[in-house]
């Protein structure tokens, strides 16, 4: 073979190393923009709100409205930190790859395992919860609800991330249409004074029954880990960008729509349902949707709601199959995980990372059922604080590109987070005052009793790696 024929060969082989990269790594760029929308505002609106939030009035009273507002500034911020990595470079591995990248290969090893795990825990949490859910219609054994569950969902995902998108779609729409449905109603009540919750709805509410901190603002603060955790899985859509069909067009556009989702389908949804319903009337474990319903004299409003958080613990469980295949394959790629992670299905799925993560929830499942005690408790607990995980290396690898990037080290993003690097690095000390305040709460600390026994397993594995597969501690740019 002559020099020009290496070049050539050389040149070729760059050629399509660069066409593979712009094709996702070889995934399909199946998801549009009708479902990257919909996978975003999914990421947003979870059983948190439907479930979670009876919890947090009757601790915080009307206050947990400034508090889901608050947060939900640190989340927009979070995800404009995001945003500008994704269009600096868009790519499936997304924050991990970016750990990678800007802290180092044990960033992106640790942060991918731990993200990997999140989902995993996740779903066999959710995968549990739609089961039992089942059981308020059909008398049936949880364990063939979860098993029927869980296979329906792990084909979806094999066949093809089009069909993902499609599921993950719908299952948003059921949960906009509800959120949207009782603001409706609430407002129709507030201004025609229709059923008999007519007669004392009022805004006022608000502030009249104790105030607007009727347990202080120390009670407020106590719960912003409960309402940190309700929007666990936002960054969800920065996984789909080696899967997205403009990524550069569609996810700015995702992004930019979270503070307006926060403001409607939250702070707007509360404040409609306590202008109706008296905080008074909220207790922990009972959804504040159907304490307003039952106020409204709508009987069907358990069933709806069960149909809701249904489908708000479907959809959890489907994007747990969709990130956890793809964060295996990442680290696969990277020489962090093993090489049968990087094999594909001919439409563009990870086969081995899918199957692998879709056969531990159903054994998590079967354990669940076995042994439901305070070891399992505390492994979903750490769901919450491997979830904030993600948003630290997030603004953490935001700050170090933007530094990068001024020195011209690196070129500018297309998607330049506002005020950073100051907005990032206020997000930052948000998060860490809020792990503080879950070291407080003895509810909430459990969270984080597993993180320095998952971080010393994660630390043993990567020195052993390292010592058998010095690749697993270099960064080669994809």
């Amino acid at each position: 073979m002559t020099s020009s024929q290496v070049d050539q060969l050389r040149d070729g082989n760059e050629a399509a190393r660069a066409e593979d990269s712009e094709d996702g790594e070889g995934y399909q760029r199946g998801l549009g923009s009708r479902q990257i929308q919909m996978i975003a505002i999914g990421g947003a609106i979870g059983t948190g709100l439907f479930l979670g939030a009876g919890k947090g009035i009757s601790k915080a009273g009307p206050s947990l409205i400034l508090a889901y507002a608050i947060a939900g500034v640190v989340i927009f911020l979070i995800m404009r930190a995001l945003g500008e990595l994704l269009m600096y470079r868009p790519v499936s591995g997304s924050f991990s790859e970016y750990a990678r990248e800007f802290i180092g290969p044990f960033a992106g090893f640790v942060t991918g395992w731990t993200y990997w795990l999140f989902w995993v825990v996740t779903g066999i949490t959710e995968v549990t919860a739609a089961a039992a859910y089942m059981t308020y219609w059909f008398d049936i054994p949880q364990w063939v609800s979860a098993l029927i569950f869980t296979f329906v969902l792990y084909a979806a995902n094999l066949i093809s991330v089009k069909l993902f998108g499609e599921l993950e779609f719908w299952f948003s729409m059921v949960k906009v249409t509800a959120i949207v449905g009782m603001i409706l109603i609430c407002a129709g009540i507030l201004t025609i004074g229709f059923s008999d919750a007519g007669k004392t709805a009022s805004v006022s509410h608000l502030w009249n029954d104790g105030g607007f901190f009727p347990h202080g603002v120390g009670s407020t603060l106590m719960t912003l880990q409960m309402v940190m955790f309700a929007f666990l899985a936002v960054e969800l859509v920065g996984v789909t960008a080696g899967e997205s069909k403009d990524p550069k067009k569609v996810l700015p556009k995702a992004i930019n729509t979270v503070p307006w989702r926060i403001a409607v389908f939250y702070v707007g949804a509360l404040i409609m349902i306590l202008s109706v319903v008296p905080w008074t009337n909220f207790h922990p474990g009972v959804s504040p949707f159907v304490a307003a319903f039952r106020k409204m004299g709508l009987a069907a409003g358990a069933g709806i709601v069960n149909f809701v958080v249904l489908t708000a613990a479907l959809s959890s469980c489907n994007s747990g199959m969709y990130s956890t295949g793809r964060m295996l394959r990442d680290l696969a790629l990277n020489s962090q995980g093993p090489k049968f992670f990087t094999k594909l299905t001919r439409s563009g799925t990870p086969l081995a990372g899918t199957t692998f993560s879709a056969a531990l929830m159903l054994v998590g499942v079967w354990i669940n059922y076995q042994w439901p005690g305070k070891a399992f408790d505390y492994v979903v607990s750490f769901a919450t604080i491997s979830g904030m995980w993600a948003w630290i290396v997030i603004l953490v690898c935001q700050i170090r590109y933007r530094a990068k990037a001024n020195r011209g080290e690196l070129p500018q993003s297309e998607f330049r987070a506002p005020g950073a690097p100051y907005t990032s690095v206020f997000a930052l000390l948000f998060i860490f005052m809020v792990i503080v305040l879950m070291g407080i709460d003895k509810d909430a600390r459990v969270s984080l009793y597993c993180a320095p026994l998952w971080g010393a397993i994660l630390g043993v594995s990567y020195w052993v790696l390292r010592r058998r597969n010095p690749e697993a501690a270099a960064f080669r740019k994809r």
